[in-house]
């Protein structure tokens, strides 16, 4: 198997008020007209998709419940090429109708970091990394140091 990943879903409560969030709020470019049944976003790698929730919930096996209750242990990030982008996309967000979890503040990896969570409560990390920059082309230049693979 190829190391890929083309597309990441995130079940959602109410669509049109999710792709209100990506598309109005954040300026996300999708090609979603109103009453569809998905919406997809181009991003400048994976493309991310929007689903009713209750709907991914029976995609996936009859005894998945379409309920979302606390913390999934999985995190989505947006990293940036300049640490002052980190506040900046912060407040997109937060003025798109999304709640800011932790401000922007140094992290203890050498960065500075902060969090906030969409409409449906999926956490974004939004990260400047001086020790993995990003190319031209958007993606992290990734040279991991001596030791680590």
């Amino acid at each position: 198997m190829e190391p890929r990943i083309t597309l990441i879903t995130l079940g959602v409560r109410d669509l049109p008020r999710a792709v209100r969030f990506y598309r109005d709020g954040l300026g996300w470019p999708t090609t979603y007209e109103e009453g569809g049944p998905v919406a997809f976003f181009n991003t400048a790698g994976t493309r991310l998709s929007l689903y009713p929730l209750e709907h991914l919930a029976a995609d996936i096996s009859s005894e998945v419940s379409p309920t979302r209750n606390g913390f999934s242990g999985i995190t989505l990030a947006h990293n940036v090429g300049r640490r002052e982008d980190v506040a900046e996309v912060l407040a997109v967000a937060e003025r798109a109708g999304g709640r800011i979890v932790k401000p922007a503040q140094d992290a203890f990896w050498g960065g500075h970091s902060g969090y906030f969570a969409d409409p449906d409560g999926h956490y974004w990390e939004v990260a400047w990394n001086p020790i993995l920059p990003l190319g031209a082309d958007g993606f992290m230049e990734f040279t991991p140091p001596t030791g680590i693979s």
